[in-house]
């Protein structure tokens, strides 16, 4: 069972940048895929990024590609989200995900986070 632990949430103005953070529990965690997501009030879970076991292949969506960088560090047992611009429409509660199998390109992930809120005024 990976427990996943997210911090670095809070409000920051339109235009700015926010870096994510989700602590892993697992001594295997450098086998997982992980992942970020976001949901806002009202919305489905949206799929924002992930970075496969050694890094080597990292997968974005459209919405955020060239905003958002994910990445991780194995020894840390940690995996980040850089958000730069962001943009009202950011705002949401961000989750970040693990999975011992499959692709990046594989959207679906067996442990989640509890979550952490990111607000963007305008």
């Amino acid at each position: 069972q990976v427990q996943l632990v997210e911090s670095g949430g809070g409000l920051v103005q339109a235009g700015g940048s926010l870096r994510l953070s989700c602590a892993a529990s697992e001594r295997t965690f450098s086998m997982y895929r992980m992942g970020w997501f976001r949901q806002a009030p009202g919305k489905e879970r949206e799929f924002l990024a992930a970075i496969s076991w050694n890094a080597g292949i990292t997968y974005y969506a459209d919405s955020v590609k060239g905003r958002f960088t994910i990445s991780r560090d194995n020894a840390k047992n940690t995996v980040c989200l850089q958000m730069n611009s962001l943009k009202p429409e950011d705002a949401a509660v961000y989750y970040c995900a693990a999975d011992p199998a499959g692709s990046v390109y594989v959207t679906r992930y067996t442990y989640w986070g509890q979550g952490t809120q990111v607000t963007v005024s305008s």
